[in-house]
């Protein structure tokens, strides 16, 4: 059950805008990763850095204190499982698969993977209930929806790509990771109050886990020799808090499916023009790309449009 109704419009508006600021993080990432020769020293950059921020404003804020307090009350109560505390995970690998990835493929192929993973995920979660809305019905427009969202992936690898497979099948994991971490989040938003709050626990997870990783990789192959110099390769951990706090403030009213579906186009309208201004050696070429894109928006528009069955004549 969501809080309070909110025009649909809206929703979808703020969805949209969340899917701009994952592509431009994505490319963002993808070239620091390309520039340091290391994608878990990219992705550690771009979370500490949101982390960081994050901090600051949970200190400053009063609904951040709020927040915390009230976390930390949860946690002491069993009111908030451990579970709600590891959206931060799905993060992670979201932000190490941009850094590896992206830089390569481009970032509309990275994303019509993590559509395609949105898709399945956001689909059997609304289901499930897991998200904060409760049990959403899988409704025959919905199903339709998903099944042009897999199609738009369907079209962008039809062609072929010279990438390791990898890289391909990373990005659907990291769609599905960002459907769950979507409903992790708004269920732990709803238990502390605000966004910001859950936005945090989401970054002191997911630089954990980076860091960790980073540290492994260091071990092997050694540390990035340097690093560049231009402050914009730094900014994805800044676009990553502001679009993460969003969709937790979103998810409630959207429901998972819905968030996921209008995050895509903005994600893929604005992956279409970085790769048509930007291209990297495997981004698909344009018309592949414009036809995914055109598919993608139609998706959104089948599975979020309320559509009434057309009454029959004498009643």
């Amino acid at each position: 059950m969501t809080d309070r109704r909110l025009p649909a419009w809206i929703g979808l508006g703020g969805a949209a805008l969340i899917g701009v600021l994952t592509a431009v993080q994505a490319r963002i990432n993808g070239q620091l990763g390309v520039r340091l020769d290391d994608g878990f020293a990219a992705a550690v950059v771009s979370f500490g850095s949101g982390l960081v921020v994050l901090i600051v404003l949970s200190v400053v804020l009063p609904q951040g204190r709020r927040g915390f307090s009230a976390l930390l009350t949860g946690l002491r109560g069993g009111n908030i499982p451990i579970w709600m505390l590891c959206g931060g995970v799905a993060g992670a690998l979201s932000v190490a698969t941009q850094s590896l990835a992206v830089g390569i493929i481009g970032v509309a192929l990275f994303t019509v993977g993590v559509v395609a993973g949105q898709t399945v995920s956001g689909l059997l979660l609304d289901r499930a209930g897991v998200g904060p809305a409760g049990v959403v019905a899988v409704t025959p427009a919905r199903l339709v929806g998903g099944a042009l969202a897999m199609l738009a992936a369907a079209v962008s690898l039809a062609g072929g790509v010279d990438a390791p497979l990898v890289l391909i099948v990373l990005p659907f994991l990291v769609g599905a990771g960002i459907a769950w971490q979507s409903a992790v989040n708004g269920r732990l938003r709803q238990r502390v109050g605000t966004p910001l709050t859950a936005t945090l626990v989401n970054f002191i997870g997911g630089t954990a886990v980076l860091g960790i990783a980073e540290l492994i990789h260091t071990a092997v192959a050694g540390a990035p020799s340097a690093y560049p110099s231009e402050p914009w390769l730094y900014l994805g951990g800044v676009i990553g808090v502001s679009y993460i706090f969003l969709a937790a403030a979103l998810v409630p009213y959207t429901g998972v499916l819905l968030l996921g579906l209008g995050t895509v186009v903005g994600q893929v309208v604005t992956s279409v023009v970085i790769d048509a201004i930007w291209p990297t050696s495997a981004a698909p070429a344009l018309g592949p790309s414009l036809l995914m894109s055109a598919l993608a928006i139609l998706s959104v528009v089948v599975a979020a449009v309320p559509w009434r069955r057309m009454p029959r004549p004498g009643r």
